[in-house]
């Protein structure tokens, strides 16, 4: 479609709206990369949300930040993939030196946020996603007010409890010091600025609602840029 005319006079008349619907089929600035923290009780199925998420993939991709972690490796996790797996001093070290961008004690073990993971992903544009406890997560956005925070919740407490207690991962007094947490950890979704329910059997369409939810927060007008 002509974008300009001429009048009788030869004159070229360009119509002003024309030109504004040009524009806007311009390719636009991408949004601020954010900082998205995804958190809920022990059990509710982070770890195959996040799964997920990677299987369904991105664009432009998330980068999906590995926590520290002090606790021993389970059979089915890969050290760097799934955790950082570390000694405690090798721990406290990180600490002590700032690296960390959060660190808290969880069930008797340390985990934290490696400080620099977070900077590398938001340098390059990408969304950081942050797979961390509530601790964390409260640590987090004090210092980082810009960040997004999402919970996820299970469909009741129930369900919460036969998922901890068919992995049978824990010792039965690490069992119920996680069911003890869960109950506390699950009054705190309140604190968030988004929950999702994780239904059963229903791991893709929660990685979905979390993928919307970060979509439409990274295109708020208001949103600042993450420093961390």
């Amino acid at each position: 479609m002509s974008l300009s005319a001429q009048d009788a006079n030869g004159t070229t008349l360009v119509d002003p709206s024309a030109a504004m619907v040009e524009g806007a089929s311009a390719e636009q600035d991408p949004p601020n990369p954010m900082l998205v923290i995804i958190s809920g009780p022990s059990g509710v199925g982070k770890d195959t949300i996040i799964a997920a998420m990677q299987e369904r993939g991105h664009h432009p991709p998330y980068h999906y930040v590995v926590t520290c972690t002090t606790r021993d490796r389970r059979p089915n996790e890969i050290d760097k993939v799934s955790y950082n797996f570390m000694t405690e001093p090798q721990f406290m070290a990180l600490r002590d030196a700032g690296d960390l961008l959060e660190a808290n004690k969880v069930h008797d073990y340390w985990y934290g946020t490696p400080r620099a993971s977070v900077r590398a992903a938001l340098g390059k544009g990408q969304h950081a996603i942050l797979k961390i406890d509530v601790q964390g997560a409260q640590v987090v956005k004090a210092c980082v007010p810009e960040a997004l925070l999402i919970f996820v919740v299970p469909p009741s407490i129930e369900t919460l409890n036969r998922h901890l207690e068919h992995r049978k991962t824990e010792t039965p007094e690490q069992l119920a010091l996680r069911q003890k947490n869960a109950a506390l950890e699950l009054a705190r979704q309140y604190d968030y600025d988004h929950v999702v329910v994780n239904e059963e059997g229903d791991v893709d369409r929660t990685a979905q609602r979390i993928e919307e939810i970060i979509s439409v927060e990274e295109r708020r007008d208001e949103r600042a840029a993450v420093v961390v």
